[in-house]
Formats: C-alpha cells, structure tokens, sequence
C-alpha cells in the first residue's frame, strides 16, 4: 500500500511517498503551490495519508478528493511512544514527527534528535519508548537576523562569511558568534545527553543540519526526510 505523508513548514511543504517503510519519493514545493499536491497526489495514488501542518489554514479538502485514508496529525493523535510533554497541545508536530523517526530508524534505542531550521530543536527519546521533552532555541538565520535588528549599526551577515574564532573583522566576529556558538550549544546538549542518560545516538535533521554535520564531533547522523519518515511511523501506527 503506498502512503502519503505531507510535513507543511514555516516556508514549504515537504511531500514523501512510502511503499511500506520505504521511502520512494520525495518532493519540496512552495506552501502555496496547491497544484503540485494534486498532481504528485494523481500519480503516485496512494491509498493513506498523514498531514502534519505548522498553521491551521491547509486545505484539507484538496487530499480528502483524492485519498480515502486520512490521518491529520495533532495532540490527540495516538504516538508509538508515551509522550512526557506537560503541554502536548503545544508541542510542534514537526518535533513529535522527528522522534518517531529517530523511533523506526533506531527502535529500543535511546536518541537525541536535533532539528536545524528555522530554530533549533533539540529532543530526547528513551529506550525507544518514551519521548522525554526537549528545547527550543533560535536557528542560524534567526540569530543573525535579531543581531541586525536590535542593534544599530550590526550588519545582516550570512553563513558565508567566515567564522573562525576569533573574528578579526566585525562580520567574520558575527559569523563565528553564531556558528561557533550554535556548534559549542550543540555539544553541549550532546555531552548533557551522554551524561545524563548514556545517549550515544545522535540524528540531525533540518534546512541546516548539513552545513553543520561536519562541524560537529562523531559520530551524527544526517537524515534530512527524518519528519517524513516519522510521518509514516505515526500513520502506521494508526492504521
């Protein structure tokens, strides 16, 4: 049975078909490309779907014409694993999604799962069976944005610019400010899960988790699709 899971972002949309566990395709299209879901939805013919949505506005009307299976992902939706969260309505379905991914792809495992995009996530699953909480700090673009915007005379630098500490000029000190600081944030994290709970699992996912991959210590795993994978667990878990 092919499946359809749908990871609407702050930016686009992130479409992933699934024949069982595997994944066989996967598209990015714009938030509002309405057209694009509908023909990938006519060719591919799946027989389910899961929709996981930052904002309330997705037509939902669009997927129930075309499939006849549909789960919409919120916090009444029954997860693999027992969820800790003290305010589940509250919790990003983006977030819940990663941690089942980390789930089918590690099951019994303990993992800590990091989501770089438009802010940082940081999340931990237990024993493969409990999802204990996480973080939430600002992404890459977001911190540079802020340092141009609530100062006067900081310029908006980007990711290009080099950031070896320490800087010798003031956009390379911002650049290393915000790449080495998310880099000395993240290892913290990881040497935290280490101590705390014998974390050795480590997947990172998001717009960014390739630009940082190499700056962090071994081992990681990038898996850019996790939230589609996840997606997919969820939905499987409801069938």
């Amino acid at each position: 049975m092919l499946k359809l899971t749908i990871d609407r972002g702050n930016s686009a949309t992130k479409i992933g078909f699934f024949d069982q566990s595997k994944l066989v395709a996967v598209h990015s299209i714009p938030n509002d490309d309405k057209e694009f879901i509908t023909t990938f939805i006519g060719t591919h013919q799946p027989e389910a779907a899961i929709i996981s949505s930052v904002a309330d506005d997705f037509d939902l009307g669009l997927i129930q014409k075309k499939v006849k299976n549909i789960v919409v992902l919120d916090h009444q939706t029954p997860l693999p694993f027992a969820n800790m969260y003290h305010t589940p309505e509250t919790l990003g379905k983006d977030r819940i999604a990663a941690v089942a991914g980390a789930q089918q792809l590690y099951p019994q495992k303990s993992v800590f799962v990091i989501d770089a995009g438009t802010a940082i996530t940081y999340d931990v699953l237990l024993g493969g069976n409990k999802y204990a909480g996480g973080d939430i700090s600002p992404g890459m673009a977001m911190r540079f944005k802020a340092l141009n915007t609530f100062t006067s005379r900081l310029p908006l630098v980007t990711k290009d610019e080099p950031h070896q500490f320490p800087g010798k000029k003031t956009t390379h000190a911002i650049a290393s400010g915000v790449i080495n600081g998310m880099i000395f944030e993240i290892e913290g994290y990881r040497a935290f899960c280490k101590n705390n709970w014998d974390i050795d699992i480590t997947i990172l996912t998001g717009g960014d988790s390739d630009f940082f991959a190499g700056k962090l210590k071994k081992p990681i795993f990038v898996n850019q699709n996790l939230v589609l994978v996840g997606l997919n667990r969820i939905l499987e878990y409801n069938a």
